[in-house]
């Protein structure tokens, strides 16, 4: 049953079945004449099932729902198209918003996997296993792209969009000052740290994420309304833990470099990881993608800090070495 979270605030769990996040909140805020639902979950069977029981036990009506995506991972956004009706407004920011409609976005990967050293026997299977692949929304879809600082109306209250990109190109916060609320779909959670990727070359996403984190610490908030798991009211030293999480991390990845050159896939594979096996072999493969990513991500930071550069193999390949000062 959906829990009310604050006044007219009220969250609704979506499973999302064999996925280690193990499902999505979803924030349902009720108004007079019509309903702003935030993040959906995937464009699967048993998501669906729960939306719907939610949204009748709330007794919203989709035809009066309108939606709000934090940002175009599919366990946010992949119901969505299943879910909004004729003229409802669906919000997505414009530097997602644009990344989704891309119809390269695959082969894009396809490149950058190989680039990054990722067995090329696997690329397919972790694009065909990759949530975005098979739970994704069907498009096109009608996105209005709220700008930062653009208010939106919903219920009792007046949210203010923060552009806090990181987790994603353009990720969206919705704020509310007068009651000090924060729904903060991935830019923020508390018992898991959420996945920093990078796929792609004119992007530095931790450097980015990182000084989001700073930005949102000068935000006056008593709760957090995060995307998944508990919710939680300690914003600012949650903030400064995940801070401290991705210098070690970036530290981590510095460590590998000490032994060689290498490439990201390389780094992930002797990375420590929350995941049960015996070697990063026997990781699942989209983990194994997710893994990269992540890599990818704190190696782009610590080039740009000056303390690592890439260069080309004769096959191809992007490696990783410390700079001659480390």
């Amino acid at each position: 049953m959906p829990e009310e979270v604050a006044r007219s605030i009220y969250r609704v769990e979506i499973p999302l079945p064999r996925n280690p996040l193990k499902a999505l909140n979803s924030y349902v805020i009720k108004g007079r004449e019509r309903h702003l639902v935030v993040d959906c979950g995937m464009r699967r069977k048993e998501c669906r099932e729960a939306m719907l029981l939610g949204l009748d036990a709330l007794g919203v009506k989709l035809s009066d729902a309108d939606f709000f995506i934090t940002h175009f991972h599919a366990d946010h956004l992949g119901l969505v198209s299943d879910l909004a009706t004729s003229g409802a407004r669906i919000y997505l920011n414009e530097p997602d918003a644009t990344r989704i409609v891309n119809s390269g976005l695959r082969d894009a990967f396809a490149v950058a996997g190989s680039l990054h050293g990722f067995p090329e026997k696997e690329i397919d299977k972790a694009l065909e296993a990759h949530p975005g692949s098979k739970y994704g929304p069907e498009m096109p879809l009608p996105f209005v792209m709220p700008r930062d600082g653009e208010i939106i109306h919903a219920g009792p209250y007046h949210f203010r969009c923060v552009t806090t990109p990181g987790h994603s190109f353009g990720h969206q916060c919705l704020y509310e000052s007068d009651r000090k609320i924060l729904i903060a779909g991935d830019h923020i959670l508390d018992d898991i740290t959420p996945n920093i990727q990078c796929w792609f070359d004119d992007w530095n996403p931790l450097a980015e994420y990182l000084e989001s984190l700073n930005m949102t610490t000068k935000l006056d908030v008593d709760i957090v309304l995060p995307g998944h798991r508990r919710l939680f009211t300690h914003m600012r030293e949650r903030i400064e833990e995940l801070k401290a999480h991705h210098v070690a991390r970036a530290e981590e990845a510095a460590a590998m470099l000490k032994k060689g050159p290498m490439t990201a896939y390389q780094v992930a594979s002797g990375m420590t990881w929350d995941i049960v096996c015996d070697s990063f072999d026997q990781f699942p493969v989209s983990q194994k993608w997710f893994a990269t990513g992540e890599a990818i991500a704190h190696l782009v930071y610590l080039e740009g800090i000056g303390r690592a550069r890439t260069e080309r193999t004769r096959e191809g390949t992007r490696v990783w070495r410390l700079t001659d000062a480390q």
